[in-house]
């Protein structure tokens, strides 16, 4: 039986290459920039009221850090999900969360309670920078979540530290010349960001734990319901005389592995964006199943005789 004449597989052009792929951070839609600002503004409430509260409320972080991590968890679980409905996210870059995660939360042990020292630091600043401000976010919060855990450092400061450390993360994705701005110049940017950002973290955090300390030192303590401006004087003289070391160390650790490590984790995280390929939209090819229609003719063919 005459067997058509198949096309020398050989023969045929080759396709060309494909441009490689640009790393492209987690995309933020409408519905994730929404729950973004409000977790922020109800951050900022959290922190700042004891400023405006009247000298006869009596209320302290203690008593209101409970209602907000019941108030975080359901709002960072409304970011992942109105990532993943605005089709920013996907079950690859939530598997990418939370290796992350992981790994930042291992890291907080290797320097807890020496100077400052806080490893995990240097870490979100380069997550962030590749997989976009959205992601810094919630990565940050997780990571400081998990990292409690991890070390048994649960308490009224946690929900306030989750805040701080994704605000930390999301400052580093929103950092310009994510595709532009390479080598060097991107590691100098990233080490200063983080140098400067390692001490609004630890600002950040006196502000929640000053508000406790009242009428314990006339020059430095937190005096509820006097002007804001009277008690923001108090609050900086608290910073230069209790702080400042802590916030140094964990800056200088910063800015040391960002500039050691951090070329080869950037080259690393982008790698792993790049296959993931986050924004790519799911096609099918019209010609995947040709090849094999001579194959199954053949096998037709043997089969009736």
């Amino acid at each position: 039986m005459n067997r058509p004449n198949r096309p020398n597989r050989a023969s045929r052009p080759a396709r060309p290459a494909r441009p490689a792929r640009p790393a492209r951070p987690v995309r933020i839609g409408p519905r994730a920039a929404v729950t973004l600002v409000l977790v922020t503004l109800i951050g900022i409430a959290a922190f700042g009221w004891p400023l405006l509260a009247d000298r006869r409320s009596g209320l302290a972080h203690a008593q209101d850090a409970p209602w907000l991590f019941a108030a975080l968890l359901p709002l960072l679980v409304a970011v992942v999900v109105a990532t993943i409905a605005d089709n920013g996210m996907d079950a690859k870059a939530v598997a990418m969360l939370g290796v992350l995660a992981a790994v930042g939360a291992a890291l907080r042990p290797l320097g807890a309670g020496t100077a400052g020292l806080e490893p995990m630091f240097f870490l979100m600043v380069l997550s962030a920078r590749v997989l976009g401000p959205g992601f810094g976010f919630v990565l940050g919060s997780v990571t400081m979540f998990a990292s409690a855990l991890l070390t048994g450092g649960v308490g009224p400061w946690m929900p306030f530290q989750m805040l701080a450390l994704g605000w930390f993360a999301l400052g580093a994705g929103l950092l310009p010349g994510s595709e532009r701005i390479r080598g060097r110049a991107e590691l100098l940017m990233l080490a200063a960001y983080g140098f400067a950002g390692s001490f609004a973290y630890g600002t950040v955090m006196n502000l929640q734990g000053w508000v406790l300390l009242q009428g314990r030192d006339e020059g430095v303590s937190f005096h509820p319901g006097e002007p804001v401006a009277a008690n923001l004087v108090r609050f900086a003289a608290y910073c230069l005389t209790t702080s400042v070391g802590w916030d140094l160390g964990r800056a200088a650790l910063t800015v040391v592995l960002t500039l050691t490590l951090g070329a080869t984790l950037l080259k690393a995280l982008r790698r792993a964006t790049r296959r993931a390929a986050f924004d790519a939209p799911v096609s099918f090819d019209p010609g995947a199943g040709i090849e094999r229609e001579p194959a199954l003719r053949k096998g037709t063919n043997g089969s009736g005789g």
